[in-house]
C-alpha cells in the first residue's frame, strides 16, 4: 500500500474512534463485538495461535484473544497499531500488534499460525490478491485453517437508488478516494456512543474492485481446500446503503419490499495436513 493509503487511514482511524467512547471499559465489562458468522466458522480457538490481518484499531482481534487465541494482529497503519497496544493493556487483555503492510508481511514473516483471520474491507485494498492468498497459505500451519467474513463486492455497484448506477463489477483499474467516516454514518451498528469531533480527511486512498469468484479463485490458487462458502443478504455493523435497515441483532437489513442480493459473503479454507514423511 502507499503512503497517501497508509495516510488516508490514519485521518478514518482516528475519526471513527473518535464516536465509541471508553472502548476499554466496554472491553472490560465483556462486550461482544464480533458476529455470529465469524464466531461459527473460527470454532473454538482456544489456546490456537492466530493472526488478525488488517486487524485495524484491534477490536475484533482482543474479542478474539479474549476467547483464549494467542493473538498477533498485522496492520499498515501506525495510528491504528498504537491504538491497539493502548487498548490491549487499557482492556487488560493480552494481544501482540504488529506494523506492516499485509502481503509483503505475509511473505516474510517466519511465524506460522493454527489460524488466519481477516474481516470487513479488507482485500479492497490490495492490488494482487494471488500474492495475497499465497501468503495466506504460507503462514498457515498444515491443517490450519483461513476464515474471511466480507462485504460483497456487488455492493459497490449499488447506487444510492438501489439501481446499478456506480461501480463497474468488473472494473480492473483503481479507485481513489478518501477513507470515510463509515463509522458516523453506520451508528449503534459499529458502536456509536455519540458523534465526536472529527476532520476532513484529506488524503486520497486506492483500493480495487475483486468479484467473488476471483477471491475464491484466489485461494484456489494457493493451493488452500475451500470447505465453506457463504452469501448473506445482510450487513453486519455497517451501513453500506442508506436505505438499509439496523436490527436488534446489528445487522443493517434490505428494506420490505426490495428484491435482496447478498450484502456479505463468508469463506473457510483449510490447509491440506502434511503427507506422510
Amino acid at each position: 500500500m502507499d503512503e497517501p493509503t497508509r495516510d488516508s487511514w490514519n485521518v478514518a482511524t482516528r475519526n471513527h474512534n473518535a464516536h465509541k467512547g471508553d472502548q476499554a471499559q466496554r472491553l472490560r465489562d465483556g462486550v461482544e463485538i464480533l458476529h455470529q458468522e465469524e464466531i461459527a466458522l473460527l470454532g473454538d480457538i482456544a489456546g490456537k495461535d492466530l493472526v488478525h490481518l488488517q486487524c485495524n484499531a484491534g477490536q475484533d482481534t482482543l474479542c478474539l484473544a479474549r476467547r483464549g487465541a494467542r493473538c498477533l494482529g498485522v496492520d499498515f497503519s501506525d495510528e491504528a497499531i498504537a491504538f491497539a497496544k493502548k487498548l490491549s493493556e487499557d482492556a487488560g487483555i493480552p494481544a501482540r500488534f504488529e506494523l506492516a503492510e499485509v502481503v509483503g508481511w505475509l511473505h516474510a514473516t517466519e511465524e506460522r499460525f493454527d489460524v488466519v483471520f481477516t474481516s470487513y474491507g479488507t482485500t479492497g485494498w490490495l492490488r494482487d490478491l494471488d500474492a495475497w492468498a499465497r501468503g495466506v497459505a504460507r503462514v498457515l500451519r498444515p491443517g490450519g485453517v483461513f476464515v474471511y467474513v466480507e462485504f460483497h463486492p456487488l455492493v459497490w455497484s449499488i447506487g444510492d437508488d438501489l439501481r446499478l448506477s456506480r461501480d463497474d463489477y468488473f472494473q480492473e483499474s483503481p479507485f481513489t478516494d478518501p477513507v470515510g467516516d463509515y463509522v458516523a454514518e453506520s451508528g449503534s451498528g459499529l458502536g456509536v456512543v455519540a458523534v465526536g469531533e472529527t476532520v476532513a480527511n484529506p488524503h486520497v486512498a486506492t483500493s480495487w474492485q475483486h468479484g467473488f469468484a476471483e477471491v475464491l479463485q484466489s485461494l484456489i490458487g494457493a493451493g488452500l481446500a475451500l470447505d465453506h462458502v457463504a452469501e448473506y443478504p445482510h450487513s453486519n455493523g455497517c451501513r453500506l446503503l442508506p436505505s438499509l435497515v439496523l436490527g436488534e441483532d446489528r445487522r443493517y437489513h434490505w428494506p420490505d419490499g426490495v428484491a435482496r442480493v447478498p450484502l456479505m459473503f463468508s469463506v473457510r479454507a483449510k490447509k491440506p495436513a502434511a503427507g506422510p514423511g
